[in-house]
């Protein structure tokens, strides 16, 4: 009996450990679970795998940091000028400009605007857009510590929309700069800046496209499209990539309400590197001149042409004495590659021409009858080619005075003071009595933005393609005037 007492004493108590290891076995399982587990419940009693909220927490930390770091670098821009009202005379045309303004001094007030830019070196060079300082007689710059520094341009590149300016500081922190290249669309970017003088705003979105021209913003467009939001105030500001490099600075929106709508535009960094380098040295860019007229190589031209080929720029003319001419080009060669970079759209080629510093040897692909051929150019300065072609000008001047109008340039400030939206064109200053401009009824402040069927954007254009008139006695015109565009032919004949 105590044989068998103690027997089940023993069974009683192997019982006991094994219900305990039990319990302890399925209490650790579910503490493991509650502490790790392998899903989280959303609101809608959806799962959410916990890989997935790792990999948001790591993006949602990556976008944290970058902006946290770059905004130091990132400052926001003061401009202000004055400006003389424009007056409405209409009442009292027949008096001249010149009464009023010696009797009435024209109304001027202060003109204020804000931008964005970044620091690329501890001495305080910033860059922005051009159109940010473009004629502002004060720049103030704020740092994000609160700072202020009067800042002075160093120079400026309306064609590329890119300016320099510096203020006097030291050990300032700085952006990285990367390489836009190696952009692939989709790739999360980052856009820091001021709209609406908000400042130091951050905005996040991917890339969604690269190559973006024929927009109309300036005349080098290789653009970097993003649906980051970009609003006014954003101008100048950088588009960061994930390590935290600089690769475009944002320079406009598309917009039908003037605020965002999902697409913004900013100038490849690798752009904006090629220029800063030249306004530091220089305080001005040196532009590349070929010397073609071009156009893009559609399906239709291609197939009439003979080619298998979609994409290229199309020589409509050559301008005599240029580069193009000394190098044998040809009209209707098809430009298919420059410096083994391939060229897409006429847009694209003229790009690429005004990033090559003059004097440079470049080699072009292009396609003639047919056939591929590889012809070396030495792209000159447009001054250079503009003063070979300068022997004729008194001879383009004798004609315009025999045909009875003068013009000049449309500057910023005739823009404002005439209304005019664009300085694209030149202006009719004056019409000589009697001769067929005046029978033609042209009038001092009409806008020629076409000559000869080429369009015009300042008095340069104008002259080189008023050029063949010289011999055909006779000019193609195309006038823009508040109400509207028209056309007329005067002759000598």
């Amino acid at each position: 009996m105590r044989y068998v007492k103690s027997n089940f004493k023993l069974l009683f108590l192997i019982l006991i450990v094994f219900l305990m290891g039990f319990c302890a076995k399925n209490f650790f399982f579910h503490s493991k679970q509650l502490v790790t587990p392998r899903a989280v419940i959303a609101d809608d009693g959806e799962k959410v795998p916990r890989e997935s909220l790792k990999v948001a927490q790591e993006l949602s930390d990556a976008f944290s940091y970058i902006a946290e770091k770059a905004a130091p670098a990132v400052v926001y821009i003061e401009t202000e000028k004055v400006v003389t009202a424009p007056m409405n005379l209409a009442p009292f045309d027949f008096f001249g400009d010149e009464f009023f303004k010696r009797f009435f001094a024209p109304p001027k007030y202060r003109e204020r605007g804000a931008g964005s830019g970044f620091i690329i070196s501890p001495d305080g060079y910033i860059v922005t857009n051009n159109h940010v300082v473009q004629g502002a007689q004060k720049i103030t710059v704020k740092l994000v510590d609160g700072r202020v520094f009067k800042a002075k341009v160093v120079g400026r590149d309306p064609f590329s929309d890119v300016a320099l300016i510096k203020i006097d500081a030291h050990n300032l922190p700085t952006l990285p700069l990367g390489d836009s290249d190696l952009l692939r669309i989709g790739e999360w970017v980052i856009a820091i800046g001021n709209p609406f003088g908000l400042t130091h705003t951050v905005t996040v979105g991917v890339i969604s496209a690269k190559g973006r021209s024929g927009i109309g913003i300036s005349d080098i467009e290789d653009f970097i499209q993003t649906d980051a939001a970009i609003n006014p105030g954003n101008s100048g500001g950088p588009l960061l990539n994930l390590k935290g490099q600089v690769i475009g600075m944002n320079t406009a929106i598309f917009t039908r309400s003037g605020g965002y709508m999902g697409i913004g535009f900013a100038i490849p960094i690798n752009i904006v590197k090629t220029v800063v380098e030249q306004l530091k040295t220089k305080g001005k860019v040196e532009r590349g001149f070929l010397g073609v007229y071009i156009q893009d190589l559609t399906p239709a031209i291609a197939r009439e042409l003979g080619l298998n080929i979609t994409e290229g720029a199309l020589i409509t003319e050559i301008i005599p004495h240029s580069p193009a001419a000394k190098a044998g080009l040809k009209v209707k060669d098809v430009i298919i590659a420059y410096n083994n970079k391939k060229v897409k759209s006429a847009s694209e080629l003229k790009t690429y021409i005004l990033l090559t510093k003059p004097g440079s040897v470049i080699t072009l692909t292009v396609i003639r009858n047919g056939k591929v051929k590889k012809i070396k150019v030495k792209i000159e300065s447009p001054r250079k080619a503009f003063f070979v072609a300068r022997g004729v000008i008194k001879e383009l001047r004798k004609f315009l005075d025999e045909i009875g109008i003068r013009v000049e340039d449309i500057t910023p400030e005739l823009a404002r003071r005439l209304g005019l939206r664009s300085t694209r064109g030149v202006i009719i200053t004056e019409v000589i009595p009697e001769t067929p401009a005046d029978y033609a009824g042209l009038t001092p402040g009409l806008i020629i933005d076409e000559v000869n069927k080429k369009p015009v954007k300042n008095l340069r254009d104008f002259y080189i393609a008023l050029k063949p008139s010289l011999k055909t006695k006779r000019v193609f015109l195309g006038i823009r005037t508040r109400h509207g565009r028209y056309y007329l032919t005067l002759s000598l004949d």
